[in-house]
């Protein structure tokens, strides 16, 4: 008997370099901050990277000095007991204001707990962004009005949501694309690889940025990847890649506005890393000189996104010293009024404690809040 033909359904030889990222991270400026003799393509791909406008850079760096003077007056807050605890971002500025401005208004961001930077840069409010961290309550603002979804603490979970949205947008005929911001520690959990998965078979309008600061709290990304970068994870699940420098807000900008244009094109998900560095503690409870030295922290100030994005606009003579010092004067207001509204304590309403945990409460939880209303009443 002649051999029987074999019945496959795998897919014939196809070329990857559409989904690897460039060799080296994008990056537009030195790091001092002058400006870098570039071509404006990068990648196995020669993909271009235009850079972002003069309109969009002066927004930016305007963003990152208030958004820096922000987690400032949260870590402050924090230590006097204000709030609960603030998961600090100082350091990734770049990564968390290019990420909100690469969206329209009509996109959706998905934030971590680490991501109020992001969520002030999107014109939610300040009080309402810490809400969280105070304990007031799981989400101070409205996330259908800001299309900002609540901030997530457990690492990678929103990640699925993010891509389950963005994909039903899609079937309702919009153009809008989301955006979720992840840490390097999320690319280890379960829910990172099924999010990608599952965008990659769906051809999601997603965009899944990973702001790589090098630490998992305490864990070096030594110890939980053997990736060349966490961008090659893209790869796998039929997702472009790319990786750019997280402390250049130019280059950042550039590859985010790339990936999520193409995303609401039709081009399917795509996945950023982002090299950045967490300058400070993972929460105002860490104390992160038992596990990283002060001189590999002192490197990485050297290339402070800041100072780098504000170097390259005086060299190109598009931000003054009057400039700057009006930005540090915004940033400052923006700090006191924070301080004043945070100075009060909260007034909750325990009868309202059952409230928001299910859009429809089930019968034994109207019961227990009727329970809890009727024992406050006869105090």
């Amino acid at each position: 008997m002649g051999d029987k033909p074999v019945h496959t359904t795998a897919k014939s030889w196809v070329d990857p370099s559409p989904w690897l990222p460039s060799q080296v991270p994008v990056s537009f400026l030195s790091t001092n901050g002058n400006t870098r003799q570039f071509d404006s393509t990068h990648g196995p791909l020669e993909r271009a990277y235009p850079g972002p406008s003069t309109e969009l850079l002066l927004t930016a760096y305007r963003k990152m000095v208030l958004g820096r003077r922000f987690d400032e007056q949260a870590t402050t807050l924090a230590r006097q007991g204000r709030l609960a605890v603030h998961p600090s971002s100082l350091g990734q500025e770049a990564c968390q204001v290019g990420a909100a401005l690469a969206l329209r208004a009509t996109d959706w961001l998905f934030p971590t707990y680490r991501d109020c930077v992001a969520l002030v840069s999107r014109g939610i409010d300040p009080i309402e962004a810490l809400t969280l961290l105070r304990g007031d309550a799981h989400c101070g603002y409205d996330p259908v009005l800001h299309r900002t979804a609540p901030q997530c603490t457990p690492l990678a979970t929103h990640a699925a949501h993010a891509t389950g949205l963005a994909h039903g947008e899609r079937l309702k005929g919009t153009d809008t694309v989301a955006l979720a911001l992840v840490g390097d520690g999320a690319t280890s959990e379960g829910d990172f690889h099924e999010a990608l998965n599952l965008a990659g078979v769906l051809k999601a309008p997603v965009v899944f940025l990973v702001q790589n600061n090098g630490y998992a709290i305490s864990v070096p990304l030594s110890e939980q990847c053997a990736a060349p970068s966490l961008a090659y994870k893209g790869i796998g699940y039929g997702i472009r890649a790319e990786q750019v420098d997280g402390n250049d807000a130019e280059a950042v900008l550039a590859v985010l506005t790339v990936a999520v244009e193409d995303a609401r094109a039709g081009g399917g998900p795509w996945l950023v890393e982002a090299h950045t560095y967490r300058m400070g503690p993972h929460t105002s409870a860490d104390d992160p000189s038992r596990y990283r030295t002060a001189a590999e922290a002192d490197r990485w100030r050297e290339r402070d996104p800041i100072d780098r994005l504000e170097s390259a606009l005086r060299e190109r003579g598009l931000l003054t010293e009057a400039d700057t010092k009006a930005a540090a004067a915004e940033a400052e207001v923006y700090a006191a009024d924070i301080r004043e509204r945070l100075a009060t304590d909260p007034e909750l309403a325990l009868q309202n404690l059952c409230d928001h945990v299910f859009a429809t409460p089930p019968p034994h939880l109207a019961a227990q809040g009727a329970l809890l209303r009727t024992e406050l009443e006869s105090r």
